[in-house]
């Protein structure tokens, strides 16, 4: 197996020829300005530097429908969530198809330039349960659903720039990027591990098992918006740093940030990240159990079975489904309930819920859970948090 083909055949650049920024900015300075939401300023990126190839823009309403309703775009290539631009009704009265609107961040600089071929209403709740499984606003992604304005705007984008709000630069590679860097080590087989939580020996332990099936492991932490009681990603990325530097293979290895916010759809979300790391050049993407899942909204495998809705050819990338796995004092090793057959008396699983408060009480988890020096840091960040004035 070679390095993956993009998504729907070529891997999109949005971005404008750099001779022409300075013209086009003045250009977007005289138009109507559409503010963008940070979740949206990363959808735009991602759109622009090819993570969401095929797209060249924010979706229209046959994509969007074709999404919700059955998990592909119009033209029928898998895709599992909408990638939308909302503007509120008073914004949508003073817009009109084919005028061009600059998208900008909060400090008014432009980002891009949309050519509007479409202004559609759309139904949130609707959008809530065919996206995520639920209507229930507890749910963040439902909860996000039902702050938007009600229309959507569709079209192609032009990218200026990106926002100069970016962190972790010495981790940011774009899919040409990573590309080239697996050509350049020959790796044909590369694995993904997606992350928004510290890595664990159990997550160390499927990462592993599927090192030695590949020829090197993306480490692609997700560093765009998610829930405020997550672990914050610059805590993270120390955790995933001091990891890779004593327990990894460093020639089989790579640590790049994924720019995009979690959605918490579970399974529908475990598609949409394996096929945005086929567009990275990835060929294997590991899905655990409850991938991208929140609360008790999905069941822990529904993000292995959604993949039976697809056949391999048209996804192009392949799942390595792994069960949940932990530390059995009897095999003296991690295992899963795959491999163990001990009772589970036998082993040491800890819940979150338990983690963190041994680790807000300054006590580092078992080393079968944890490696100490990861639970150095999240001790540390912890202590930090609780002086912090309230």
């Amino acid at each position: 197996m070679a390095i993956s083909v993009p998504h729907g055949g070529r891997l999109i650049n949005r971005f404008v020829d750099p001779k022409e920024v300075d013209r086009l900015t003045q250009k977007a300075s005289q138009m109507k300005k559409i503010e963008l939401t940070p979740r949206e300023i990363s959808d735009l990126e991602l759109i622009a530097i090819g993570v969401f190839s095929p797209l060249e823009g924010f979706m229209g309403s046959a994509d969007y429908q074709s999404v919700l309703d059955r998990m592909r775009l119009a033209n029928g290539l898998p895709w599992s969530l909408p990638i939308t631009l909302s503007v509120t009704a008073a914004e949508a009265a003073e817009l009109k198809q084919g005028m061009e609107v600059a998208l900008i961040q909060e400090t008014g600089l432009p980002l891009a330039i949309l050519k509007i071929d479409e202004i559609y209403p759309f139904d949130k709740e609707k959008e809530a349960v065919a996206a995520y499984g639920t209507n229930d606003a507890s749910h963040p992604g439902v909860a996000y659903t039902q702050t938007l304005g009600d229309f959507y705007l569709g079209g192609k984008i032009e990218m200026l720039r990106r926002s100069p709000i970016q962190r972790f630069h010495e981790h940011q590679m774009d899919p040409a990027q990573t590309r080239k860097l697996f050509e350049e080590k020959d790796w044909k087989r590369i694995v993904a591990f997606q992350t928004r939580n510290p890595i664990h020996r159990a997550h160390e332990y499927i990462q592993k098992c599927a090192l030695e099936i590949t020829d090197g492991l993306l480490l692609h932490p997700i560093v765009g918006e998610t829930k405020s009681d997550d672990v914050p990603a610059d805590v993270r990325m120390r955790c995933y740093k001091v990891l890779l530097e004593n327990y990894y293979p460093k020639d089989r290895t790579i640590l790049a940030v994924f720019p995009a916010a979690m959605r918490y759809a579970g399974p529908k979300e475990a598609i949409f990240h394996a096929i945005c790391r086929k567009n990275y050049g990835v060929t294997h993407f590991i899905v655990g159990r409850d991938h991208a899942g929140v609360g008790n909204f999905y069941g822990s495998f529904d993000a292995h079975h959604i993949f039976q809705k697809f056949t391999l050819e048209e996804l192009g990338i392949q799942p390595l489904f792994f069960d949940h796995t932990f530390y059995c004092k009897r095999c003296l090793g991690m295992v899963s309930a795959k491999t163990c057959p001990h009772d589970s008396s036998e082993h040491i699983a800890l819940s979150g819920t338990k983690v963190r408060e041994m680790l807000r009480g300054g006590i580092k988890p078992p080393p079968e859970f944890s490696r100490a020096e990861v639970a150095e840091i999240l001790i540390e960040a912890m202590s930090d948090q609780a002086r912090q004035p309230k």
